[in-house]
């Protein structure tokens, strides 16, 4: 990797970790200012500093929104609906291969006796 492709990745890298910086303080100044405006009026709470604002917003992406990449279930139905097709689109020996491998894998397989799907290692 030459060192003019290497510094270019490092000034991206930089300018991502600032765009992460400004979206952040952006929403907690958002959460600060909403709270402050209507929870002490509403149920006579306390006032939120900007670092609490930001504590409360990460804490509440923990609990409520996951850590997760991608969109919480969504990536998830579109992987299954994925396979689904892959599925329905394979031929009774693709399945019955796909099968075997998967029991191989998972350790359906119970030994010398019953010898392991095709192009597949045994177990050591």
């Amino acid at each position: 990797m030459t060192v003019r492709f290497r510094g270019r990745w490092v000034a991206k890298g930089a300018a991502f970790l600032v765009l992460v910086c400004a979206v952040l303080a952006v929403l907690s100044f958002v959460v600060m200012s909403l709270w402050n405006a209507l929870i002490p009026e509403l149920f006579h709470g306390p006032l939120l500093t900007f670092w609490q604002a930001a504590g409360l917003l990460v804490l509440s992406k923990i609990l409520f929104g996951g850590l997760r990449r991608g969109h919480g279930w969504h990536g998830h139905r579109w992987r299954q609906q994925m396979w689904r097709q892959k599925w329905e689109s394979m031929t009774p020996e693709e399945r019955e291969r796909l099968r075997s491998r998967f029991r191989y894998r998972c350790g359906g397989w119970s030994g010398p006796e019953e010898a392991p799907p095709a192009g597949e290692q045994t177990k050591p």
